[in-house]
C-alpha cells in the first residue's frame, strides 16, 4: 500500500472492507496499509461518527442500521434546515416551462416546494407520492411514473416505473443520494430507487445533485454514478478546498450558500 494515501481514501477501503466482511479488526488494517494502530483507531472513530460503524475491542464492525432505508417522514426532518437551504440555492437552475424529474428525496420534495412557489408552467415526472398528493393543486403538470408502492417511502419503483421515465426526453434531473465520496462516486442504499436515478439522469439534459454537508467523505451500499454524469453539485455549505478543486476536475458545478 502506498504511504502517500490520503486518509479519505484509506477511510473509503475500510468501509468496503466493512460491507465485505461485516467486521474489521485495527491490527490487520494497520498492517494492510501500513500505517501506525493509533491511526487506523482515528479512522474508525470518524466512521463510528458518521454512523457507518460500530468501534469494539479491537476493531469494528459494520453498523446494522447502515443500509436501512428510513421512512420518508423521519428522513424529512433530518437536516430539514440544510435543504432549505439547498432548495434556494437550485432557483437559479430552473427556468418558466421547465420538464422536470424528480426522485422521492426529501431534500428534491424541498427544491420542489421552492421552485413551485417562483416558477411557472412546468411539467414534473416523478415516482414519489408525496410529491404527486402534496403538489396536485400547484398549477403545475404532474406526471407519475407509476409503478409499484413501497409502503415506507412513499414511492413507485419496478419495471413500470421505469419504462414511464424512459419515454421522457426533459430539461432537468433533480435528485438525491446517501453519500459523496472522491474514490467511491456518487452512492445510495435502496436498489429499486438507485435504478431510477440513473435513468433519470440518462433522460435530462442537466443533471442536479442535491446533497447537504454531512455526505461528503461518505460511501453507501449501492455504486449510483461516477462524477462525469452530474452538471451541478447544490449544497447547503461549502465543502473543502479539496472537494472544491476535485469537482472542478471534474467539470462539476458546485453551489453552494455563502455565509460571508
Amino acid at each position: 500500500m502506498s504511504e502517500r494515501m490520503k486518509a479519505f481514501e484509506r477511510r473509503d477501503l475500510i468501509i468496503t472492507e466493512l460491507y465485505r466482511n461485516r467486521k474489521v479488526h485495527v491490527a490487520d488494517l494497520a498492517q494492510k496499509f501500513q500505517v501506525s494502530e493509533e491511526t487506523i483507531r482515528r479512522d474508525l472513530d470518524k466512521l463510528d461518527r458518521d454512523g457507518l460503524a460500530k468501534k469494539n475491542y479491537g476493531g469494528a464492525i459494520l453498523n446494522a442500521h447502515t443500509n436501512e432505508d428510513p421512512s420518508y417522514a423521519s428522513r424529512h426532518q433530518v437536516n430539514i434546515e440544510a435543504k432549505r437551504l439547498i432548495a434556494n440555492n437550485v432557483l437559479d437552475l430552473i427556468n418558466d416551462g421547465d420538464s422536470l424529474m424528480t426522485d422521492t428525496s426529501s431534500t428534491a420534495f424541498e427544491a420542489l416546494r421552492r421552485i413551485i412557489e417562483v416558477k411557472s408552467n412546468l411539467t414534473i415526472i416523478t415516482n414519489s407520492l408525496v410529491v404527486l398528493s402534496e403538489f396536485q393543486h400547484s398549477g403545475q403538470k404532474l406526471i407519475s411514473t407509476g409503478g409499484t408502492l413501497g409502503p415506507e417511502t412513499s414511492s413507485f419503483v419496478g419495471p413500470n416505473a421505469s419504462h414511464t421515465i424512459q419515454k421522457y426526453n426533459v430539461d432537468v434531473a433533480i435528485f438525491s443520494c446517501k453519500a459523496l465520496s472522491m474514490t467511491g462516486g456518487v452512492s445510495d442504499s435502496n436498489e429499486a430507487e438507485s435504478e431510477l436515478k440513473v435513468l433519470m439522469q440518462q433522460q435530462a439534459n442537466k443533471v442536479v445533485l442535491l446533497v447537504d454537508h454531512a455526505k461528503f467523505d461518505r460511501i453507501a451500499f449501492i455504486k449510483l454514478l461516477s462524477f462525469d454524469k452530474i452538471d451541478y453539485i447544490v449544497t447547503d455549505q461549502k465543502p473543502s478546498e479539496e472537494w472544491v478543486e476535485f469537482l472542478k476536475k471534474h467539470q462539476v458545478s458546485l453551489i453552494y450558500s455563502n455565509e460571508e
